[in-house]
């Protein structure tokens, strides 16, 4: 797996500029699961794609319930049908 690892990164550029999109619904993580989030996000793209982290862009969007829907409901319905 090293090996592997190093020719990837031998093969990446420093001109990379990663971009991350995470979406979540809203309320469902604190700042410090966001900054953890980012954190290892960002780790992840290092050691995986030998990304450098100081170009690398992570972005969370938090969506609204009302404008996040699964299985033709929105996720606000889901989650009074589901009691949460």
């Amino acid at each position: 797996m090293e090996r592997f690892l190093s020719k990837i990164k031998q093969k990446k550029g420093e001109k990379d500029m990663p971009y991350v999109n995470i979406k979540i619904t809203k309320d469902s993580a604190t700042a410090e699961q966001k900054a953890i989030l980012i954190k290892e996000v960002t780790n992840l793209l290092a050691t995986l794609l030998g990304k450098n982290p100081q170009t690398t862009v992570v972005v969370i969007e938090e969506i609204d319930t009302d404008n996040w829907g699964i299985g033709g409901e929105t996720v606000t319905t889901r989650r009074k049908k589901e009691g949460c």
